[in-house]
């Protein structure tokens, strides 16, 4: 019988770790976590009220696109298909969860396992190096469960911030890779792009890049760049509770609006429709979107992300932040499929909805006044 993994299951979980693995192995609190915290699900095969097997997969909020972090069956219990009768138990478990593609990293050394998913039909699609915990790569693999919704082949590169207030630098990069593959992305230059862009100033924390900022570090780097929000919203300042420093972010957004008047830079009123958004996408423009990361994450702040892709149903998404803490890695948060309807909600934050929208293009590096290279 395969079922929902109980509490009562832990001690036998933990054992069948130890057997099956022998490095990267999930402690009892990882498995008591994961059965009682949601945003995942385990799943056991059990005969005679013995564990054989379990499957373990992570859902990303708000998306639909899930991660099979585990799959494990008892040496003695090898050879009967159970491995392969778990997988199809997870997958059926993860359209009910209206998840329609799943990833995974499988060790470069796992023939066994790499067999059965690529059986499975699971594709490789990446590696990623020095993975694991003796320095082995993982492959990584993915299978659309609703091969009629999966996005084509993403045009955008991916790079996950390096820091937790620099989503806004790190989405940036990607377009602006996709628009010059001739780029190169290093943490200098995401620092830098915070440096040049962000307008807060408070005394803890790191301050967010605002819109017209962004975009003008993408204008000095030989991009076209036009803005989608109200000039008269003055971005973030109600996380800022002094007025002397509510003042500074005003004066910093003063000056960024005078620069991109100087610079031509377009600055548009009104939201960005998906309909433009993809429209401008096919014929080869990138949009950075600011969204409430709740409805991604839970985290009530404000977030940039880089849309990477569209089809009938979805947004596709590179999602900067990676939850380490969560099991996430760069194999979760590239190219995340987001429901049209959904993504509409996370287009505005705050209890004033607030939105920006930056379109990115390519651009004439001669022609650009401060070019920093």
């Amino acid at each position: 019988m395969i079922r929902p993994a109980h509490i009562s299951d832990l001690v036998e979980l933990v054992s069948l770790e130890q057997r099956c693995f022998d490095i990267d192995k999930l402690s009892e609190r990882s498995f008591r976590h994961f059965i009682t915290k949601g945003k995942a699900s385990l799943l056991v095969c059990v005969e005679a009220g013995k564990l054989l097997g379990y499957s373990l997969v992570l859902f990303h909020q708000n998306t639909s696109m899930a991660r099979l972090y585990s799959l494990a069956t008892a040496p003695e219990s090898r050879g009967r298909g159970i491995a392969a009768m778990l997988l199809d138990a997870c997958e059926n478990d993860a359209l009910l969860h209206d998840v329609v593609s799943m990833r995974l990293e499988v060790h470069v050394h796992n023939l066994a396992a790499i067999t059965l998913y690529r059986n499975h039909g699971y594709h490789d699609f990446d590696i990623y190096p020095d993975y694991y915990e003796d320095h082995a790569a993982a492959i990584r693999m993915e299978k659309a469960l609703a091969p009629h919704l999966a996005a084509d082949s993403s045009p955008v590169p991916y790079y996950g911030q390096t820091l937790e207030f620099t989503c806004g630098p790190a989405a940036m990069m990607m377009a602006m890779k996709s628009l010059d593959p001739s780029l190169e992305l290093s943490r200098h230059m995401e620092l830098r792009i915070w440096r040049e862009a962000t307008s807060i100033f408070m005394t803890s924390g790191h301050g967010g890049c605002s819109p017209f900022g962004l975009a003008l570090s993408a204008v000095h780097r030989g991009l076209r760049a036009k803005v989608y929000t109200p000039a008269d919203a003055v971005m973030f300042i109600d996380s800022v509770r002094n007025e002397e420093k509510r003042e500074v972010i005003r004066i910093v957004q003063e000056d960024f609006l005078a620069e991109m008047k100087q610079l031509s830079i377009p600055l548009l009123e009104h939201h960005l429709s998906l309909f433009d958004m993809e429209e401008s996408f096919r014929r080869g423009s990138i949009a950075v979107v600011l969204i409430s990361a709740y409805r991604l994450t839970g985290d009530k702040s404000p977030h940039w992300v880089v849309v990477s892709g569209f089809d009938k149903r979805f947004i596709y998404i590179h999602e900067p932040f990676i939850d380490h803490q969560e099991g996430q890695s760069e194999t979760t948060c590239f190219g995340i499929p987001v429901t049209r309807k959904e993504f509409e909600r996370m287009r505005f934050y705050g209890s004033s909805r607030q939105y920006a929208t930056i379109l990115l293009s390519q651009g004439d590096v001669s022609s650009c006044p401060s070019v920093i290279l």
